[in-house]
């Protein structure tokens, strides 16, 4: 009778996918498992615990992300490989069956200059560099480092767009500025159910349906948040986006 109404006052019910687990998808790029590095898993309890949820939803392969932040998580790419390394032998030794590596999820300020002039940034595939910008300003700076990133070679894969309210807010077109130079975007699968706005949501759902994304990726960050991941299985633009032969995850295997 309530979704009825809803129909009736123009508030339809959303459609239910046909999906039952992530094998589609095969592959996370982003999350926060290192345990102790940053604000994602404390311990390797809860790495392991997450990467087993990881396993039984279909994930063949998950690359952990951990932030990169000047002023917060000052992580080196000696410090991730380490714990990347710990956490492999954990699941070798707990027979949990997933490959797993890791990078690193940059934020974009003038500390990546000398990251990029050292070559010292870890990539995805081929060479994708995951880079996430301020949820709240503009950066001043952005567009000369993802040029001095693309000069040196790399491609830069610009975590959560829809996040940033100053490209959403002013004019979608800005995501077509970006796409035109050659970044690449990726979204949170829990953009989709809500889980950071209803602003965040309606842009990631555009930016689906305006092809834009070519990467999708859980953000995990601890247990509580897999509950999101497992719902969002009945989400139809999820099933829209891995069903998008363009989508380049499954090509990380």
């Amino acid at each position: 009778m309530f979704d009825k109404l809803k129909e009736l006052f123009g508030q339809k019910k959303e459609e239910s996918s046909s999906l039952t687990d992530y094998s589609l998808m095969a592959v996370d790029i982003h999350s926060h498992l290192i345990p102790g590095i940053d604000d994602g898993a404390k311990t390797i309890d809860d790495s392991l615990f997450m990467l087993r949820q990881f396993e039984s939803l279909g994930f063949k392969k998950v690359i952990t992300s951990p932030h990169v932040v000047s002023d917060g998580y000052n992580n080196t790419t000696e410090i991730i490989l380490k714990g990347r390394d710990k956490v492999r032998t954990a699941i070798i030794e707990q027979g949990i069956n997933i490959e797993f590596d890791a990078v690193a999820e940059y934020y974009i300020d003038e500390t990546l200059y000398e990251k990029i002039e050292k070559r010292d940034l870890l990539t995805i595939g081929d060479n994708f560099v995951l880079a996430e910008l301020s949820y709240m300003n503009r950066s001043n700076n952005s567009a000369d480092i993802i040029y001095k990133m693309q000069v040196a070679g790399y491609r830069v894969l610009l975590a959560h767009p829809e996040r940033y309210p100053y490209y959403y807010q002013n004019d979608f077109d800005e995501y077509h500025k970006l796409k035109d130079r050659n970044v690449y975007f990726q979204i949170n699968i829990m953009s989709l159910m809500g889980k950071y706005g209803k602003d965040a949501k309606v842009t990631a759902e555009r930016l689906i349906d305006e092809k834009l994304v070519n990467f999708v990726g859980t953000d995990l960050h601890n247990a509580r948040q897999m509950e999101s991941i497992k719902a969002c299985l009945e989400n139809k633009y999820l099933e829209k986006i891995l069903n998008d032969d363009k989508l380049l995850n499954k090509t990380l295997l």
